[in-house]
Order: structure tokens, then C-alpha cells, then sequence
């Protein structure tokens, strides 16, 4: 008898089967929705993906909805297998289920292995990103062709704007439909979610996934490099491809992705540096932090690198962005509470910059990534948000604090232009709390920061006493409150 495969809401792509005849297994876990308050998107596009994807197998695919997944595979009958999941709580339960035949991993380029030979060669200091994709270039034969000319991309302006067409609509059906009733009434039931209902964003299907990557290449990865640590309240896609949450779905795999970027690059479509800032998002930083999540024991928790003991505030954990009046967190914080989405730079300059400068709990603000974003994983964001953001692993993942003040804001986004504060002052009622906040930073976090050439010069800028202190009261008098 051939093995049922049993797919999770993470490995939904075609890559994830070899035999067309092969019958699959799909469970959809109340207990998963209950556990933790979700973004409503999110929750929609989890059980989304996992309908279309049965209707796609039609009597090949069981669709078993229960409470548990233990539940569920009591009730199947014959031999079960199941690709290496993405979790490792996943894994551990997985090894729990009698006769259950897990298989390596999935959707990644790099083998673990293969991961592991490299890092045990270079741990005598960090791993670093730049480092591995320098590797897994030569590795996988990726733009290892002399460059073609095209210079370093040119930073975006406030004033520019981009015109591209739209990308291909997603448009809801009868299985979206289905999904919206039941999640009404799992609230109603007493089910939480987090942030606002509205139309499906994002792919569900392979097919809707595959449309909107080959729209990406054609319209928008020409002006990637050159627009993507920009930032936009007129725009926020920009030339982005959003499409992180189809990788993490399992819906596409990155390396159709890196060798379609590749190809538009070596016909002349693109230039390398608006193309590599691309494959280096996929083949370096999503293939290292995979890596990165099964490579290190324990996991990237609780190590409290800089002081960060505050809880999130009400306001920001529940993505009250009416509550806010700084343009550029206001404007993110809607984006997530009405998309379920934000760009990396919105993540890592705004979110992250703002909860590093007030010594947020990293723990918690992870767990507030995975739950509100749509592409939230905790593969994904423990590094991402412990390590990169928030620079509380031990300098394991980057080497500098992604912190700076309302001036650099201003340098790359349109967000000053009406705010009611100012990106250069520091002290007073018009004091741009990125820029207060960011000089309280350096102040609390001092002796800690020395190591960083940046940071420490910033620091030594701002010796004075007096300041400190005044800087130091005004934020503390900021406290949680919304700015």
C-alpha cells in the first residue's frame, strides 16, 4: 500500500509530492487557531491554502478538520509519511506518532549537511550571512559569472515615484467564502483574532503564487535593488515581490525564484545589482536563518544581549495605529493591522528600531511577528527579530543594532513630510521619538555598544551630562505611550 503523505500548511507546493497517484493527507488543527490570537489574514490564508490545495488533489487529498492533529491521524487508517516540518515543536511531536515516517527537508536549496561542514569550518568567530551566501554561491553556481556592468543600485528619494502595473488580482472563491463563514463563527465561539478582516492579499495556490513571481521578474525586479530599503506612505509594496508568505506556505520554492532573477539578469532584462539584492534575500538570508534554526542548540531565546525587560505596550500589541501620531509607525502599524504585512525595511527601521530603542522584550515582540504576520514563522523570526532586529543573540546573526534616529528615517522615506514632529530634534514637545529614542538607547546601552564603531562614535558625539539626563527623563516620561 503506498504511504499517505501527510502535508502540513507549510509544504502545500508541488514540490512536496513525487507521486502523481499518492494519496495526501491534509489536517486542519482547530487547536493551532485557539492557542494564539492570530491576525484574522493570516488565519484566513492558512486555511485557505490548505482547502485549495485539497480541492487541487480532489480524491487523492483527505481533508480531516479535528481538533488536534493526533486526533486526526488516529482516524487514518494505513501508513502515514511526512516531510521533516519546519518547526522543531513539529518535529517532536511527529516523533511521538507511532509508525510515522518522517523524510528529510524540503524546500530549501542547501542541505543541512552541507550547512553544518561549512559552519564547523569558519566557528571560530559568528556566522555571518555574507559569509554563507559568498559560499552558497559557488556552491549552487549562482551569478558566478563576472559581473555585467550596472554599478551599485541608486538609493531611492522621497520624491520618486515607481510606476509598474499591478500584480496579477487574487480573487476570492467559494473556498474563500467557506473559510470567512467559519472564521466568523469560531469567533463568535470565543475564538480571538488579532488586527482586521478583508479580501485574500495573497496566494493560496501554487498557480496564484507562480503568476505573481513571474509578474515580480518582469515588472518590478528591475527597480528591486534601487527601492528596497525604501519607504512609502504613498506605496507600500514599492518594488517589492510579496511574496514571502508563498515561501513560507511551501507554496514556491526559492530556487525556480533565484534562477528566473538569475536569467533576467543574464538576457539583459535587469541589471545585477537590481537582481542580486533579490537572490540574496533567498539564497542568503531565508536559506541561512533555516540553517541557522536547526544548526544552533538551544534556540535564539532568552540570551538578553542588550537591557530589553519591558513588556509591549497595549497599544502596539493590539495594532491600535489610531492611537499613534509619528506618521512613519502609524502608517506601518496600519499595515499590519490591515494587511497583516510590512516590508523589511518597515520591520526592521520602524517595528524593530522603535521596540529596540525602549528595551521591549524580545520574546514577546517575536511572538507578536509570528502571530500578525502573515508570513510569521518562528524559523523565521526568532533570527530574524532576536537576533538582526533586536541584537539580543550574542551577535550570532549580525554584527550592529539596527538603530537609528528619525534623521535617517527621513533619508529614505516619505514619513517626515507632515508628521508632527521633527526627525532632528532630540529634546522638546516636537522631539521625533525615533531620534529622542534612539540617543536614550546609546545612553542605557553604552558600555555594551562599544564594540560597534558606529554606535560607539555616535555615543562619544553626545558626552555631555547634562543632556544625558534630560534625554533620559523625557523618554522614561514617554514610557508606553503611543507617540
Amino acid at each position: 500500500m503506498s504511504r499517505r503523505r501527510w502535508l502540513l500548511a507549510d509544504q502545500l507546493g508541488p514540490h512536496f509530492l513525487d507521486d502523481l497517484d499518492q494519496p495526501v493527507l491534509l489536517v486542519e488543527a482547530r487547536e493551532l487557531f485557539r492557542r494564539r490570537i492570530l491576525h484574522r489574514q493570516k488565519a484566513h490564508l492558512i486555511l485557505s491554502a490548505l482547502r485549495h490545495r485539497a480541492a487541487e488533489l480532489g480524491d487523492r487529498a483527505l481533508l480531516l478538520r479535528t481538533g488536534t492533529f493526533r486526533e486526526a491521524l488516529d482516524r487514518v487508517g494505513g501508513p502515514v509519511e511526512l516531510v521533516h516540518p519546519h518547526s522543531r515543536s513539529a518535529l517532536a511531536f511527529a516523533r511521538t506518532v507511532e509508525g510515522l515516517t518522517i523524510l528529510p527537508p524540503r524546500g530549501f536549496l542547501t542541505d543541512r549537511a552541507d550547512f553544518a561542514a561549512w559552519a564547523d569550518q569558519v566557528r571560530r568567530g559568528p556566522l555571518r550571512m555574507t559569509d554563507f551566501y559568498r559560499w552558497a554561491q559557488r556552491h549552487h553556481r549562482v551569478l558566478v559569472d563576472p559581473p555585467a556592468g550596472g554599478g551599485p543600485p541608486r538609493r531611492r528619494s522621497p520624491a520618486d515615484t515607481l510606476d509598474v502595473p499591478a500584480p496579477p488580482e487574487i480573487v476570492e472563491d467559494d473556498i474563500d467564502a467557506e473559510v470567512r463563514r467559519d472564521l466568523d463563527r469560531w469567533a463568535a465561539e470565543g475564538v480571538r483574532f488579532a488586527g482586521r478582516d478583508g479580501p485574500r492579499r495573497y496566494p493560496a495556490t501554487h498557480a496564484e503564487a507562480d503568476a505573481r513571481l513571474r509578474h515580480f521578474v518582469r515588472h518590478r525586479l528591475a527597480e528591486y535593488g534601487r527601492y528596497a530599503d525604501a519607504m512609502s506612505a504613498e506605496d507600500p509594496t514599492l518594488a517589492h515581490s510579496v511574496l514571502s508568505s508563498s515561501f513560507n506556505l511551501g507554496l514556491l520554492h526559492p530556487e525556480p525564484a533565484i534562477r528566473a532573477a538569475e536569467r533576467a539578469w543574464r538576457d539583459g532584462s535587469v541589471t545585477r545589482s537590481a537582481a542580486e539584492p533579490f537572490i540574496r534575500q533567498l539564497l542568503g538570508w531565508r536559506e541561512f536563518l533555516w540553517q541557522l534554526y536547526w544548526y544552533f542548540q538551544p534556540r535564539f531565546r532568552g540570551v538578553g544581549w542588550l537591557a530589553a525587560t519591558e513588556p509591549l505596550p497595549e497599544w502596539f500589541d493590539q495594532l491600535d495605529a489610531d492611537a499613534v501620531e509619528a506618521r512613519c509607525l502609524a502608517d506601518v502599524l496600519t499595515g499590519v493591522r490591515d494587511r497583516a504585512w510590512a516590508h523589511h525595511a518597515q520591520r526592521l527601521l520602524v517595528l524593530g528600531n522603535y521596540a529596540l530603542q525602549r528595551g521591549w522584550r524580545p520574546t514577546e515582540l517575536v511572538d507578536w511577528f509570528e502571530r500578525c504576520f502573515v508570513d510569521g514563522t518562528g524559523w523565521v523570526m526568532n533570527a530574524t527579530v532576536i537576533g538582526m532586529s533586536q541584537y539580543a543573540d550574542l551577535a550570532r546573526v549580525d554584527t550592529r543594532a539596527y538603530a537609528v534616529d528619525g534623521r535617517h528615517i527621513d533619508e529614505i522615506s516619505d514619513y517626515c513630510t507632515g508628521c508632527r514632529y521633527d526627525p532632528t530634534r532630540v529634546l522638546g514637545d516636537l522631539a521625533c521619538p525615533y531620534t529622542g529614542g534612539f540617543e536614550a538607547f546609546l545612553h542605557r546601552n553604552g558600555e555594551r555598544l562599544l564594540g560597534d564603531p558606529r554606535l560607539a562614535a555616535e555615543l562619544a558625539d553626545r558626552d555631555d551630562p547634562e543632556r544625558r539626563e534630560a534625554v533620559l527623563a523625557q523618554e522614561e516620561k514617554r514610557g508606553s505611550t503611543a507617540p
